[in-house]
């Protein structure tokens, strides 16, 4: 049999798929983390609006004019939160200097002609960029949404949400099932009939419609939807604590704890709890996957996260009919992500589950 004390997370990168697994969630770690420092749009939520670009293709590339507003400081920075939007970003197609003016036809649209506009220029002569003047070259690598906004800035800050939702989630979760599953196994008797009774009547609630109704008790919004979910997956991980407790009280060390004079306490909390947390590790990876896929069925529902906040769910919502109207990648992007996302954990989480089990040479 396999050493079981060979690290885990070198047992999961043998296997092939859990290693897929494993950089894709590493990756989307690395890349919630860095959100703003590597989105091509900084300002907050990835929200700059140029509606003549709306549902451009991916590769588009158009000019930029730069008109600073009043109150910016025009500095180049970055902040993890993102920042207020520093200068009005206007898409020409050409622009001349005459004087002291600037003078552009503003980009309308592919086929369509816009008169020329003129603008002086003192208006745009602080430089917001240190290689720019007033006239920068953009490139929307993924293209643009319905409402001329960079689809890879989005897609970027989206896996902020989706990540950040599943481990708020999660976290909610093991906070009240594992001290109430413990408990229950523990003590057994009336604890353990009241504990089942309250965990019973909220496993027979539909998951969605149970979080449906807890958003609209808490609100709509960003943090609500973590703690719905979260307040409706504890039952699964209080259960299998239960189960596991109720086996191993039964132990001999746990008769001789008892015999030592241990309180009850101690019993709980360092010689049973520890020894049955492994198919809580298991559960807690699927219970990610699945946070993510609820929050962004429920974004896709309208009461998720709210704009303009991005979203995986949100994104397919707004452009599910582009589905039919010659531009599906624009839904297409953020359900593969969500696809890959969750599919990733779902892997680790069955290695796990192999990894862990006492009974399974791997």
């Amino acid at each position: 049999m396999t050493n079981r004390k060979e690290h885990i997370l070198y047992r999961l990168w043998k296997d092939p798929i859990a290693k897929s697994g494993l950089f894709i969630v590493g990756l989307a770690c690395l890349v919630a983390i860095l959100g703003y420092a590597i989105s091509p749009d900084s300002t907050k939520n990835a929200n700059s609006m140029h509606l003549p670009l709306a549902a451009k293709k991916p590769g588009f590339s158009v000019d930029l004019l730069l008109i600073p507003f009043e109150d910016g400081d025009y500095e180049k920075h970055w902040s993890f939160f993102g920042v207020d939007p520093q200068f009005e970003e206007i898409p020409v197609v050409s622009h001349r200097i005459e004087n002291d003016l600037l003078f552009y036809t503003p980009y309308v649209g592919d086929g369509m002609v816009a008169p020329e506009n003129s603008v002086p220029l003192k208006n745009v002569g602080i430089r917001p960029y240190e290689t720019d003047d007033f006239i920068k070259d953009k490139t929307f690598w993924l293209g643009t949404d319905r409402y001329g906004r960079d689809m890879l800035s989005r897609l970027i800050l989206g896996t902020r949400i989706s990540l950040a939702v599943g481990l708020i989630s999660v976290f909610i979760s093991l906070l009240i099932g594992i001290p109430l599953g413990t408990l229950a196994g523990f003590y057994k008797g009336k604890v353990d009939a009241t504990i089942m009774w309250i965990i019973n009547v909220i496993w027979s609630i539909p998951t969605l419609l149970m979080v449906i109704a807890l958003t609209l008790v808490l609100g709509k919004g960003f943090w609500q939807v973590f703690v719905a979910v979260g307040l409706t997956m504890w039952v699964e991980v209080a259960r299998i604590v239960r189960g596991q407790v109720l086996s191993i009280r039964e132990k001999e060390y746990i008769d001789a704890a008892r015999v030592l004079g241990y309180s009850n306490f101690r019993i709980m909390w360092k010689h049973i709890l520890p020894n049955a947390l492994s198919p809580v590790i298991v559960i807690s990876a699927a219970n990610f996957a699945s946070a993510i896929l609820i929050e962004s069925g429920l974004s896709f529902l309208g009461i998720g996260a709210q704009p303009p906040t991005p979203s995986w769910g949100s994104m397919i919502r707004d452009h599910y009919s582009y589905i039919i109207l010659g531009k599906p990648y624009l839904a297409l992007l953020p359900g593969i992500c969500i696809m890959l996302l969750v599919l990733s954990f779902m892997t680790i989480g069955n290695k796990l589950r192999d990894v862990l089990d006492v009974r399974t040479d791997v």
